[in-house]
């Protein structure tokens, strides 16, 4: 780990992911307060802005991918931040006007720049490590996760109680423009920003983004593990549809409507601590024992304890049950973040990456629709759990039968066929 951060390039885009995901979280736990307090008799508010977040995606599928292959990587991710900063200005000027439909328009759009970001990221990351750091870099990511769990939800909280949701967006605006210019001052060499060779948005004609759109699907259709893991990723968008609402919904209408604002906080540390200690426990794992082990007994392990958490009759229970949750998910999203960089070719990881985002994000966002059109009324906040639960360990049994036939060498020979055949 320590030899990991001697790479310059890798502490500043580290530190830029870090500072990017700590003041969104703060912006958007201070937005989501917000609408619970102000429109407390319409829970779908919250709903909504969670949709804001997840429907830009559908729209923008087909271009991420290919603008992080084709386009210069650093300025992609860099200019995604300074965008974001200046829409979270409109967002504040919305918001002080009471201009709560707008609001949500900004929030799209801050979305939609925002899902630039990641397929960009990950390929930077991808190409300044060497392989035997991929699982090294998978448990730090999740470290930076646990730390703005941790943080974030509670300054945000906090911030929102003092100074009033204009403060935690103003942070959100600070922190985009930290987190650019941390970007910006990393030294990338032309192989690593851009692998396929210089383009222009001009070059981008509908013909190539067609033909690269199609290069992707080729290459997961025929790249047997690859395929395997993202057929259910189309669940892990039901798990987050579920886990954006679920905490706030189980507290305000069930076990503390009276405080549950400060029970988020607690909620909060809980589940972020345990993400901590799980981001250490998974980077041992890592060492010792096979990802694919990994990530299966932490799915189905996890998806028990989402419903037992649901069934929960008091505040203290579910902190528990949240601790114990974010203790073994960073075992599962370290091994497949360990795994992904070692079976994807650094020419392809942008639109790979560019798949994985739409098919979380659509069953995200049908998820997010029905829980605002059924929820209170019809679908309950215990069988919302149960269905969340259900769809972890659903995916766990399925890679259970699937991942362990494939073994390092079967990935590798996967990759060599796939690269000829996409050639041809």
């Amino acid at each position: 780990m320590l030899q990991i951060f001697k790479n310059r390039n890798f502490l500043w885009l580290f530190l830029a992911n870090f500072t990017s995901q700590l003041g969104s979280v703060v912006g958007m736990t201070a937005f989501m307060l917000y609408l619970l307090r102000k429109f407390s008799n319409q829970p779908s508010y919250a709903t909504i802005t969670e949709l804001m977040y997840t429907l830009p995606m559908l729209f923008l599928f087909f271009l991420v991918g290919v603008f992080a292959d084709r386009l210069n990587r650093k300025k992609i991710a860099m200019y995604c931040d300074y965008i974001s900063a200046f829409l979270s200005v409109i967002l504040l000027m919305t918001i002080m006007q009471d201009w709560i439909f707008i609001s949500f328009c900004i929030l799209f759009l801050r979305s939609g720049v925002s899902k630039f970001f990641q397929p960009a990221q990950s390929s930077l990351l991808q190409g300044i490590l060497t392989e035997d750091q991929y699982a090294t870099s998978a448990g730090l990511n999740q470290l930076v996760s646990s730390l703005f769990m941790l943080f974030g939800g509670a300054i945000g909280t906090i911030v929102f109680w003092k100074l009033g949701v204009e403060a935690a967006i103003i942070i959100d605006t600070i922190s985009f423009i930290l987190s650019g210019l941390l970007i910006q001052i990393a030294k990338l060499s032309k192989e690593i920003t851009n692998p396929n060779g210089h383009h222009t948005l001009k070059d981008l004609k509908f013909s190539l983004v067609l033909k690269d759109f199609k290069e992707g699907i080729v290459y997961i259709l025929n790249h047997s593990l690859l395929r395997s893991l993202l057929s259910g990723f189309f669940l892990f968008g039901v798990i987050n549809g579920g886990f954006s609402v679920m905490p706030s919904f189980i507290l305000k209408y069930k076990l503390a409507p009276d405080n549950y604002e400060e029970l988020l906080i607690y909620i909060g540390v809980a589940f972020g601590t345990g993400v901590l200690l799980g981001s250490i426990v998974g980077s041992m794992l890592a060492k010792k024992m096979q990802l694919q082990n990994m990530i299966i007994i932490g799915l189905i392990i996890s998806g028990l304890c989402v419903i037992a958490g649901g069934f929960s009759t008091s505040p203290l229970a579910y902190i528990l049950w949240q601790f114990i949750i974010g203790l073994i998910l960073p075992i599962v999203n370290i091994g497949i973040g360990g795994w992904f960089p070692k079976i994807v070719e650094k020419r392809m990881m942008g639109r790979v990456q560019g798949w994985i985002q739409p098919i979380i994000l659509l069953s995200q966002s049908i998820t997010l629709g029905l829980i605002a059109l059924f929820y209170p009324a019809i679908l309950k906040i215990e069988w919302l759990h149960a269905i969340v639960g259900l769809s972890l360990s659903i995916v766990g049994v399925y890679y259970f039968l699937v991942l362990p036939k494939y073994m390092k060498t079967d990935m590798s020979n996967a990759a060599v066929e796939t690269e000829r055949s996409v050639s041809q």
